[in-house]
């Protein structure tokens, strides 16, 4: 099963567009999403800053700001 990991904080508006839009697509994709407040770790807010959401895979960033849905299909397909 991939690995998600989405970056950003509770008040965003994107980051909560795009964690919806990945519970949408849970039902077609088997993948397991960690959401971490990026504003609780302060390397992770100096890295992203204002720069969020940021959707990570396992190999490195897969989008930010808005969900790259191609993006996103291309990582969870089965290899």
């Amino acid at each position: 099963m991939k690995k998600l990991t989405l970056y950003g904080r509770p008040a965003c508006h994107l980051c909560q567009d795009m964690e919806l839009e990945l519970q949408r697509l849970a039902a077609e994709f088997e993948f397991e999403l960690e959401v971490v407040d990026i504003d609780g770790d302060p390397a992770l807010l100096e890295r992203h800053g204002e720069q969020i959401p940021v959707l990570m895979g396992e190999g490195g960033e897969i989008c930010h700001y808005f969900l790259d849905e191609v993006a996103l299909r291309r990582y969870l397909q089965p290899e």
